[in-house]
């Protein structure tokens, strides 16, 4: 079976044809209201055209092209915001890098990439991002900007000021003229995702994609002009830029960044700051629940809320509806190989069709449920989630063979992902095909982790697997064989990882075997180790 919901052509439905584009016409449209409200500053949407203009003429200044790739590694943030449209009106193509990343990996994805210029806050959460990056900065990245009042490191460092006055040999015209000259089916960003081979890949995405998706996101979520939308998913990604601050460019709502979950320091702001929408993970609207100052918190003002994962038991609904006051809550699904979304339930669906499903897919798209020899299946029947439409990414950067093995010669993406579909169209995600798992809204790919975990020099062999965990719904556990005559003990893989990983990979248990179980095909069989650990 085939779930799909027809929609004109995006030129039909007078979308704007970029990012740039919707800039400039959001600030006609929306002048007077608050774009971007961050500690009391209010940046109104008048003002944000030239305030991305600033940052496109500095970017020229520095012989960026259109086509070239411009990072960014950063918490959430106005500069943020302000930086990546500066890059999208110059023609460039913005690389969102994770803040959890360390050195080796954020610069991984800089030399992949080939990015010639990176935005980084120098310090966050206590971590110190150029030095982090400094052993293993690749010679390709030829700036580094501040986002903050600090003298760089280096010659090549500048800080955000610096940068900025570097922009007054580029006329205002000239960079409005580049911003023009963007269109619909040109790369707007490069989001890495992990996956099954171990590295990740960076997911080609054009401006027309991503602004035709989150339009009809707008649509069935109903956001409107004026609303109050607190992103707290990282603006690094598809959810915090996409379903995040884009979407808000789209209908004129307030964007209000948020760097770091907190319940309580959530639960103020909703109050404080009269806060309408609030999408997140599942755990997040636990944590909220679970909050002991919930009976006595304002939150009032709460009008939408979007989530999703595999299981949400229907309760959660009802309560996020009752005791949270949502009037409109949704799940969705996607992934990064669709922009971010494929699939979104209608917010009047029963809780049992909200909690139960992923929805039917956006139109103009369509879900199909494939066997292993790429054939349709029926309505019930259980296989390959696999995705076809407008949304669909153009490929992974540089790298066509996988490109090949995930997009199908019939334009099916295949993601991996186990489900059905309803009579209705509905998705229903029975299982994940390749064994990641979801750490605090954070997704794992074993395979990712193992080929950080083998560089050990006391392991001989690791298997990774997510296991349930109360608090955190699922947790990574290494399963580890060492070298001959080597000791190693679980504080000590657990410390070492942290220091040479992103925190939400680090495995939170270690199991050590004298050999692992391996299945007909010789290869490691997880499901005997999933049963050996629970």
């Amino acid at each position: 079976m085939t779930s799909s919901l027809q929609a004109m052509p995006r030129a039909a439905l007078n979308l704007p044809r970029s990012i740039p584009d919707l800039l400039l016409s959001a600030a006609q449209q929306h002048a007077g209201r608050t774009a971007i409200e961050e500690n009391g500053e209010c940046t109104d949407y008048r003002d944000l055209p030239l305030l991305a203009l600033a940052v496109t003429r500095s970017l020229m200044a520095r012989g960026i092209g259109k086509g070239d790739r411009v990072a960014i590694w950063a918490p959430n943030g106005r500069a943020w915001i302000i930086a990546a449209l500066g890059i999208h009106c110059a023609g460039a193509v913005m690389v969102p890098i994770n803040t959890r990343m360390k050195g080796i990996e954020a610069a991984d994805i800089l030399l992949r990439s080939g990015a010639r210029l990176l935005f980084v806050q120098p310090t966050f959460l206590g971590t110190d991002y150029l030095a982090l990056l400094a052993p293993h900065r690749p010679a390709s990245l030829e700036h580094q900007v501040l986002l903050g009042g600090v003298s760089g490191h280096d010659s090549a460092d500048m800080v955000w000021d610096e940068f900025l006055a570097q922009g007054s040999v580029i006329s205002e015209a000239a960079a409005r003229q580049r911003a023009a000259g963007v269109g619909a089916d040109d790369l707007s960003d490069l989001l890495f995702t992990s996956g099954t081979t171990g590295k990740p890949k960076g997911v080609m995405s054009a401006h027309g994609q991503n602004i035709r998706a989150f339009s009809e996101y707008v649509n069935v979520i109903g956001l409107e002009a004026g609303d109050r939308y607190l992103v707290i998913n990282p603006f690094f990604h598809a959810f915090g830029y996409k379903a995040g601050w884009l979407t808000c460019l789209l209908a004129g709502a307030t964007i209000l960044p948020h760097p770091v979950f907190d319940a309580e320091a959530v639960f103020q702001r909703i109050a404080a700051e009269r806060i309408n929408v609030l999408p997140g993970p599942p755990t997040l609207y636990l944590s909220m629940l679970a909050h002991p100052k919930l009976a006595e918190t304002d939150l009032s003002s709460l009008r939408i809320a979007v989530t999703g994962a595999a299981t949400i038991p229907p309760i959660l609904i009802e309560r996020m509806r009752q005791e949270l006051g949502f009037s409109v809550v949704t799940t969705a699904y996607g992934l990064t190989e669709c922009g971010g979304l494929a699939t979104i339930c209608d917010p009047a669906d029963p809780a049992t069709t909200i909690a139960g499903t992923s929805g039917r897919a956006i139109p103009g798209t369509e879900v199909s449920i494939r066997d292993p020899q790429n054939r349709a299946l029926a309505a019930g029947m259980t296989g390959e989630i696999c995705l076809r439409g407008f949304h669909v990414m153009k490929g992974y950067f540089e790298d066509p063979a996988a490109t090949a093995e995930t997009i199908d010669s019939d334009g099916w993406l295949h993601t991996g992902d186990i489900g059905e579909l309803d009579a209705a169209g509905n998705l229903r995600i029975t299982d994940r095909l390749k064994d990641m798992f979801i750490v605090g809204g954070f997704n794992c790919y074993p395979a990712e982790i193992e080929a950080g975990l083998i560089e050990h020099p006391a392991i001989a062999q690791v298997a990774v697997i997510g296991v349930p965990d109360e608090r955190m719904g699922e947790v990574g556990c290494a399963c580890v064989v060492l070298r001959h005559d080597q000791q190693l003990d679980e504080a000590g893989l657990i410390q070492w990882a942290r220091e040479h990983m992103a925190n939400y990979k680090v495995p939170r248990r270690v199991r050590f075997y004298d050999a692992l179980p391996v299945n007909a095909s010789n290869k490691v069989a997880k499901n005997e180790l999933r049963a050996s650990v629970v």
